[in-house]
């Protein structure tokens, strides 16, 4: 090949992130130029445009560019999207398990590095599908995906997407993922079963089996340049042909306790709490979800600016008593004991782990003298003798 003309498809790649109005990919490929140049012996232009990348903003948007308008149902008008800028966001901590955050890391590795997957001729759409019970962090981790990547949120309510003119909701699909195609940005598909799940059902026929295949080739259609997050409660309820749409996959459980213990501490804030009051309520809160434990700490704050009083061990185990209670009650080890006096309380708590619940910790557990917390839990020890 000319010599001029080595680096055309890199120049080339540049010019249609610049069209695009996608700074991460004009920066991606700039980078991806700057090592062939050096490969090449031509390091003076390649430090030049590596000192150009490190002068410039890594949030830099285009200037005298508004956002692209997001589409809207044809019948309502509705937007079918929302676009969510995850910069200076203050969210709960995102808790998840060393194996988890591999995936995620490799899932975002692989995502800053779209230039040397293209030139290697293995670039693909990136797609990620994360399941789970509610709470678990899903719509955390969309956010914190798109932060790290430097890239707008557009959130898709697919219950939304879908109009009672079943016709239109072929083309709100069809317009959800051209936007997609042509706007830099991670599309998240949320409540994802509302669409996924159709086509399996023995219920539905026709027209929605219809919009199922659709969604499928919508997703197929989709170029390298594009980022797909899906998320939903129901895995179980999944068409099958979906599952093989997405190259990665996470379920977010349940927090395990040393999980809950790290959530109580990063959501507690001012509220004092020592290392082993938060293992005890890390065991408190068995079953409960990240979200769950946030705003259950929320409550807990905002009693604390009304009352002007800092809420103790008994007032967050009253709180946890009534966040047990409802959905989500059977998993939940304290949804049993929601109304139990407290001396049955104590009975329980000493019964489930004796060393943990010591009857210094049911004192200070219960709001009791340390010999009633003995005196309760000697009563209940009698009566299971007899």
């Amino acid at each position: 090949m000319n010599d001029d003309l080595r680096f055309l498809d890199e120049l080339f790649r540049i010019v249609n992130g610049a069209l695009r109005l996608d700074i991460a990919k004009v920066r991606n490929y700039s980078s991806f130029l700057a090592e062939k140049l050096d490969k090449a012996g031509e390091v003076a232009a390649a430090t030049r445009l590596r000192r150009l990348l490190e002068e410039s903003d890594h949030t830099l948007k285009p200037v005298g560019i508004t956002n692209r308008a997001v589409p809207v149902d044809g019948e309502s008008r509705f937007p079918l999207m929302e676009r969510i800028d995850v910069r200076g966001l203050a969210d709960p901590p995102l808790v998840l398990a060393d194996a988890q955050w591999n995936i995620v890391n490799e899932f975002l590795s692989v995502s800053k590095s779209q230039a040397q997957l293209e030139s290697h001729g293995v670039s693909t759409s990136l797609t990620f599908l994360l399941y789970g019970p509610p709470g678990c962090g899903k719509s955390r981790l969309a956010r914190h995906i798109a932060g790290e990547l430097g890239l707008d949120l557009y959130i898709v309510r697919l219950d939304g997407v879908i109009s009672s003119y079943l016709g239109s909701t072929s083309k709100n699909i069809r317009g959800v993922f051209e936007f997609a195609a042509r706007t830099p940005g991670v599309l998240f598909l949320d409540e994802f079963d509302a669409i996924a799940k159709l086509r399996g059902d023995e219920q539905e026929h026709g027209e929605l089996k219809r919009v199922v295949n659709s969604f499928i080739q919508n997703l197929d259609a989709l170029g390298s340049q594009s980022i797909v997050l899906a998320a939903t409660n129901h895995a179980e309820l999944l068409d099958r042909a979906i599952w093989r749409r997405f190259s990665y996959r996470l379920e977010l459980t349940l927090p395990s306790l040393g999980e809950r213990v790290i959530l109580w501490d990063g959501s507690l804030g001012p509220i004092p709490c020592s290392p082993r009051d938060k293992r005890l309520l890390a065991d408190l809160s068995e079953g409960f979800s990240g979200s769950d434990i946030h705003e259950a700490c929320l409550r807990l704050h905002r009693t604390r600016i009304a009352t002007r009083q800092t809420p103790g061990l008994p007032e967050i185990l009253g709180v946890l008593r009534n966040f047990a209670s409802g959905e989500g009650a059977e998993r939940r080890f304290l949804a049993r004991l929601a109304y139990a006096s407290p001396q049955e309380l104590a009975q329980a708590l000493r019964a489930r782990d004796a060393k943990l619940y010591s009857h210094a910790a049911l004192a200070a557990v219960l709001g009791v003298s340390k010999a009633t917390a003995y005196r309760w839990t000697m009563e209940g020890d009698s009566i299971h003798a007899t």
